[in-house]
């Protein structure tokens, strides 16, 4: 009777563990395919980085950036720059289109930023789908990739918070302190406004990206002189995100554009900045200007002193003058941090090159 007892028991723990396992593997397959349905597909990892040390690991300091065809470059030497200058626990998240999939990888993988910790995911643009308008005068800012940003939640499953950066940027500081942003109570991100640098060019105002001949836009209450803020960087509460249901707000936008025109990308220069400009209107907190030094791509001509440059922590090329094309402005603060394509597909633009 004994030795029955004891197998019974052995079988009961055995049920019970079966139980929980299937209970694990369902609610972690749900939530697998509510974000592949949502446009995120895994594609594939690395996520122990260099060798793991023994003492207990530190806090992960995830960092979202898209990889587009045409521009991994910009990606690579993004990641390059927070890799080289940063002593944090960093872990990648790559965000691409399938086309684009192996092509991250192997030029991650046939450098020195094999040793990073990343992970690459797949965004499927169906998921946009009846939420963009055609017209604009940049077609590349109607790629898909520019409303990743929009879908945080659906990405980061496991942080509370996150970093977003365009792939237009370099960093020269730590990017733990960033991270390390105070983000105030009741707010889901923190940018930095448009005002807080010298002027560059006149967009800096909601009124560079609403189109206030509109009435459903004046009937909005948002003063055209108000400061904008520029989305390609910021640092974002997960948590506080989906409390406020950001994604759906940013949603809602996009879709009254599409039936309105409110914005117009011949006016704004895209169609990702509009939406987060109204939904974080009054609600966001602010991050510290030298983490974010832009404009740098609005002129070939857009200068800012040798000092000021050394003491930003981030740089950002926004505007149509790239520094992997030509012509550019401060171009050799950026491919200093270049790693070249192993696939030679991708190519900086030089005079007589």
């Amino acid at each position: 009777m004994a030795l029955l007892r004891k197998v019974n028991q052995i079988l009961l723990l055995l049920l019970i563990a079966m139980v929980c396992l299937i209970f694990y593997n369902k609610v972690h397959n749900k939530a697998l395919r509510k974000n592949i349905k949502a446009g995120f597909a895994p594609a594939f990892e690395n996520t122990t980085g260099e060798e793991e040390e023994e003492e207990e690991e530190e806090e992960e300091v995830p960092v979202v950036i898209c990889a587009a065809e045409g521009r991994i470059g910009a990606t690579i030497a993004a990641i390059n720059s927070i890799y080289s200058n940063s002593d944090g626990n960093v872990l990648f998240y790559i965000v691409a289109m399938a086309n684009s999939l192996q092509h991250v990888r192997k030029w991650i993988e046939n450098s020195k930023l094999k040793k990073i910790k990343f992970k690459v995911i797949e965004f499927n643009p169906m998921v946009l789908r009846g939420k963009v308008r055609s017209d604009s005068s940049r077609p590349e800012l109607l790629q898909p990739l520019n409303f990743v940003r929009f879908y945080l939640p659906l990405l980061i499953l496991k942080h509370e918070k996150v970093i977003y950066l365009d792939d237009d940027v370099i960093v020269q500081g730590d990017i733990q302190d960033l991270y390390d942003t105070k983000i105030q109570p009741g707010h889901a991100a923190a940018f930095a406004t448009d005002c807080d640098l010298p002027s560059t060019h006149e967009m800096t105002t909601y009124m560079g990206f609403l189109d206030y001949r509109k009435q459903a836009v004046r009937d909005i209450g948002i003063s055209p002189n108000t400061c904008s803020f520029n989305p390609g960087v910021f640092v974002a509460n997960i948590t506080e995100w989906k409390r406020q249901k950001i994604t759906k707000q940013l949603e809602k936008w996009m879709l009254k554009n599409v039936q309105e025109n409110l914005y117009s990308s011949a006016m704004a220069g895209g169609v990702a900045t509009p939406p987060m400009l109204l939904v974080f209107h009054q609600k966001h907190s602010m991050i510290n200007p030298m983490w974010h030094i832009r404009h740098l791509g609005w002129s070939p001509d857009a200068r800012y002193s040798e000092n000021f440059l050394q003491e930003a922590q981030l740089l950002h090329w926004n505007g149509r003058f790239k520094p992997w094309d030509y012509p550019c402005a401060h171009q050799e603060l950026w491919e200093k941090w270049y790693i070249p394509d192993p696939s030679g597909r991708f190519t900086i633009m030089r005079p007589n090159s």
